[in-house]
C-alpha cells in the first residue's frame, strides 16, 4: 500500500511537470532561430500588438531582411484575431487563432505543410485548420464552414505544423482577414535575416528610426517562449500544492509501514545487536529499507506517467487568450526530479522509525521473544 501511494504521487508530479514542458516545447517550437518577429512594445502577445501599415512596409524594406530571387522581401505581415468556435461532441465553445498571413508565411515556417486538401486562394474566402484544430472543433474540417468576420469561410485544407502552436490555428488571406475585422493595421512582421547574426545591426536600425520606435523585434523562437512561461509556471505552482498535499499522506503511510516493520522485528534487532551490530548499522539497514521502498513506487509511478506521453490535450493559453494542443513531454531532468521527489519522501517516512530501531535496547527487544 505504501508503494503505491508513493507511486501516485510521483504520478501526479511527473505528469505536472511532463504538461508544463509539453506547453513549453510546443510554443518554442512555434518559432525559429532564423527568423525574427516585430511587434509592438509592451504587447504580451500577438493579439494585443498593432502595427500600423506604414510601420510595417518600413521594417520589410530594412537591409537586413532576405529577399527572394525575385527581390520580394522573404516576410509576412500578419493579422491575429480570436474566434469562437463550438467543440466537437460537446457542449460549449472555445477560442481560436485566425492568422491572416501573407503568401511568403510559407516560406518562413518550413514545419507547416498542407496535408489534406489544398491552399486556400489568395483573394477567397477561404482558410485551412491545423492538424489540432480540425480533431476538436465542429466545422473545422475540409469542405464546411466557418461564419466568423460576418461572412462565411470554407475549410479547404488541413495542415500540419508538427506539434507546434500553428496546429491550434485556422490561416487565411491577410487582406481577407483585415477586410473581414475592419483591420487597417496588422499584428506583426515576421520575416527572414539575411544573416542570422544580423539582429544586433537590426535592433540598431530600430533605435536609429523614430517611426519604428514603439516596435521591438525578437528572434522568432524567443517571442513563443516568453509566451510559455506564465502558462508553465502556473501549472508548476497548481502541481506542486497538489503534490505537497498528496506527499503528506504517502510520507505518513511509509513512516507508518515502517514503524509497523520496526515492531515486528524486534526480537531480530536485540539479536543483531547482541551479535555486536552498532547501531549505526541498524540505523542504515531501516533507512535503506524505506529508500528501495520509495524507489519502487517512484519507478511505478515514472513509468505510469510515461504512458501520458502518447496522448495530446487542450488548455487555454494564458498569453493568447486561445485554445492550445499539446502533449504530454518527458525529459532527462523529469525524470531525476521525479526519482528525486520519490527518495525524498521515503527518507522523510523512513527516518523516525530507522532511529527508534537503532536506540531499541538490546535486553527488552531480546525479551519480546
Amino acid at each position: 500500500m505504501t508503494l503505491a501511494g508513493i507511486a501516485l504521487v510521483v504520478f501526479v508530479y511527473t505528469a505536472v511537470l511532463m504538461m508544463a514542458n509539453g506547453v513549453q516545447r510546443t510554443l518554442r517550437s512555434t518559432g525559429s532561430d532564423d527568423n525574427v518577429m516585430v511587434a509592438r512594445k509592451a504587447a504580451m502577445s500577438e493579439i494585443m500588438s498593432i502595427i500600423d501599415r506604414e510601420a510595417a512596409g518600413i521594417v520589410s524594406n530594412l537591409p537586413q531582411v532576405a529577399r527572394f530571387n525575385d527581390g520580394r522581401p522573404m516576410s509576412s505581415k500578419e493579422v491575429v484575431v480570436i474566434i469562437n468556435l463550438n467543440k466537437l461532441g460537446a457542449d460549449g465553445i472555445s477560442n481560436v487563432i485566425v492568422r491572416g498571413v501573407e503568401a511568403a508565411a510559407l516560406d518562413l515556417r518550413h514545419q507547416v505543410r498542407v496535408v489534406q486538401g489544398r491552399m486556400f486562394k489568395w483573394g477567397a474566402r477561404e482558410v485551412i485548420a491545423g492538424a489540432g484544430i480540425t480533431k476538436r472543433f465542429d466545422g473545422a474540417q475540409i469542405g464546411r464552414r466557418i461564419k466568423f468576420g460576418g461572412d462565411q469561410w470554407t475549410v479547404v485544407g488541413i495542415f500540419d505544423a508538427e506539434g507546434s502552436g500553428f496546429d491550434s490555428e485556422i490561416w487565411g488571406d491577410l487582406n481577407q482577414v483585415a477586410d473581414a475585422f475592419k483591420r487597417s493595421s496588422v499584428s506583426t512582421i515576421t520575416f527572414r535575416l539575411n544573416n542570422p547574426d544580423d539582429l544586433a545591426a537590426l535592433v540598431t536600425s530600430f533605435n536609429a528610426d523614430n517611426r519604428l520606435q514603439y516596435f521591438i523585434p525578437k528572434r522568432e523562437k524567443k517571442f513563443f517562449e516568453e509566451q510559455s512561461e506564465m502558462m508553465a509556471t502556473f501549472i508548476r505552482i497548481l502541481g506542486l500544492f497538489v503534490t505537497v498535499i498528496f506527499s503528506a499522506g504517502a510520507t505518513i503511510g511509509a513512516m507508518i509501514t515502517m514503524y509497523g516493520a520496526v515492531a515486528n522485528r524486534t526480537t531480530e534487532i536485540g539479536t543483531l545487536r547482541a551479535l555486536g551490530f552498532q547501531r549505526r548499522s541498524i540505523l542504515l539497514a531501516f533507512l535503506l529499507e524505506a529508500l528501495v521502498l520509495s524507489f519502487a513506487g517512484g519507478l511505478a509511478g515514472l513509468g505510469l506517467a510515461s504512458v501520458l506521453q502518447f496522448f495530446t490535450i487542450s488548455t487555454l493559453n494564458f498569453g493568447s487568450f486561445s485554445e492550445l494542443a499539446f502533449s504530454f513531454a518527458l525529459s532527462p531532468s523529469i525524470i531525476a526530479n521525479a526519482l528525486g521527489f520519490s527518495l525524498l519522501m521515503g527518507l522523510l517516512g523512513g527516518f523516525l522509525p530507522a532511529v527508534r530501531a537503532a536506540r531499541l535496547n538490546i535486553t527488552q527487544a531480546l525479551r519480546a521473544v
